[in-house]
């Protein structure tokens, strides 16, 4: 028993040995590695969070919304059961309410620039951030990117310098890496999970449509928007921005916006005041593995070019319907959301390489990074008189216009509807923001003057054919 036990002794030492070089080496030469005994696990996220907690705001914000007031009878349970949220008969005199919200935001610079989602300030009226050491300050808005949610704040009158978090490389994130993700869940104040990275460049999320997320299994629940996801070096890493719930609460599935993104809207927005992002100039769709088979490539991935705009950068590059798309500046793309995240991380100004498949072969491509063209001007007119789209805000459709809704390529030429008034003709008649008008009365709609002309000739019956969604939908009308 004494010799067994003396065995397994000299075996432990080797182990630990074993374990103290291996762990030394992996320090050494900057590789990740696990925790090689009960010492580390028992080590403390303490000091990075000590670092970070005071760039993490809490964000309230208010506004005032109209409220209406319903008769007596329609406040019954009973009548709700029925009609619930499609009860519109109110009691004249609507009065009006301030609404609040919560959320978080990030300080990125010393001089008080905060980073958070648009979603969480969207409407407000009033903003007002709160520090981890509880001083209050009032924030305004300095831009903000719907098409990312991202928003950029700065502190009022701040006076001194702040604590801020340095943004990270996230490209440089793999999945297993632990994160910390800090915020101000449910409002009960500032709060930190841990976990790690679950998955990357998630982008069917439907959050924004050039989404490449970080996914997460950090518990982020309602308030965690606009929060800080930090890495082990204590760096900004993504903004935590989604949940998958079917409770509400959280389910081990998080989304963070990447900070090479963020890194991307907040310098555009310093720059100029709003998000500028290059355009590609073409268009296409993911490669399936049939597709796959039939070109030669080993795997289904890329984007294979199907529409190529006569002017664009790409054309000018050499891209030709066909190729495939496979990397971008070094990055692999998946697929048509990969792609257009890519483009969007970039700034207009010099170019990009990229790696495309075409007859068998990889080609390399400079593609010159530019901003979309507003070529027409966008014109923007409320069409008047009596025919039946009388109420519609309209405007000619451009790169830069179609850019700005997150149109697709296939959408940047002819007049699109950008708003409805209340109760006109255009409002009774069923059309909606996004509607791009193709044909009136036989006639085809190339822009907002030609459009006039033809509303100018008084109709019996209207004819009008639209592109909503990508789908074509006829209607006739009468006058």
């Amino acid at each position: 028993m004494r010799v067994f036990a003396k065995h397994m002794f000299v075996l432990a030492a080797v182990i630990a040995v074993f374990l103290e070089s291996s762990v030394a080496v992996a320090q050494s030469t900057g590789n990740k590695t696990v925790p090689a005994g009960n010492a580390q696990l028992h080590l403390s996220y303490a000091p990075l969070v000590r670092g970070a907690a005071p760039a993490v705001v809490n964000i309230y914000t208010a506004k005032t919304v109209n409220v209406r007031r319903f008769a007596p009878l329609f406040n019954d349970p009973f009548f709700q059961q029925f009609f619930g949220g499609q009860i519109r008969r109110s009691v004249p005199g609507a009065k009006k309410k301030v609404q609040n919200s919560l959320g978080s935001g990030v300080i990125v610079s010393s001089d008080g620039t905060i980073v958070t989602n648009h979603h969480v300030i969207e409407g407000a009226e009033e903003i007002k951030v709160v520090l981890s050491d509880r001083r209050e300050f009032e924030a305004i808005i300095v831009g903000k990117d719907e098409r990312t949610d991202l928003a950029v704040l700065k502190i009022k009158n701040a006076g001194k310098d702040f604590s801020f978090l340095e943004l990270n490389n996230s490209d440089n994130l793999e999945v297993g890496d632990l994160v910390l993700a800090i915020g101000n869940p449910f409002g009960v104040g500032q709060t930190v999970t841990s976990g790690i990275v679950s998955a990357l460049a998630r982008t069917q999320i439907g959050v924004s449509d050039l989404g490449s997320f970080i996914q997460t299994d950090a518990a982020i629940n309602p308030g965690n928007s606009g929060g800080a996801l930090i890495g082990m070096d204590g760096k900004l890493i993504g903004i935590n921005t989604a949940i998958f719930s079917k409770s509400g609460g959280s389910m081990g599935i998080g989304f963070a916006i990447p900070s090479n993104m963020v890194s991307s809207v907040v310098r555009a927005i310093q720059t100029g005041g709003r998000a500028v992002r290059p355009w590609f100039g073409a268009s296409g769709h993911g490669v399936t593995a049939d597709i796959a088979r039939n070109i030669g490539l080993d795997r289904p991935v890329g984007v294979m070019i199907t529409n190529v705009f006569d002017n664009g950068p790409a054309k000018r590059a050499g891209i030709i319907r066909g190729d495939v798309v496979l990397n971008m500046g070094g990055h692999e793309v998946q697929n048509p959301q990969d792609l257009r995240f890519r483009i969007a991380t970039l700034s207009p100004g010099g170019s990009v390489d990229l790696s495309v498949w075409r007859n068998r072969k990889t080609q390399n491509i400079a593609l010159p990074l530019e901003a979309p063209p507003e070529i027409p001007a966008k014109n923007e007119t409320i069409l008047k008189g009596r025919s039946p789209v009388a109420g519609a805000l309209t405007a000619n459709l451009s790169p830069a216009l179609a850019d700005e809704l997150g149109l697709s390529m296939n959408n940047i030429n002819g007049v699109i509807i950008l708003k409805i008034i209340k109760n006109s003709n255009a409002s009774r008649f069923g059309f909606a923001s996004g509607d791009i008008f193709k044909e009136i009365n036989g006639q085809s709609v190339s822009s907002v003057s030609g459009l006039m002309r033809i509303l100018k000739t008084p109709s019996k019956l209207w004819r009008i054919t639209i592109d909503r969604g990508g789908r074509k939908m006829s209607m006739a009308i009468k006058s």
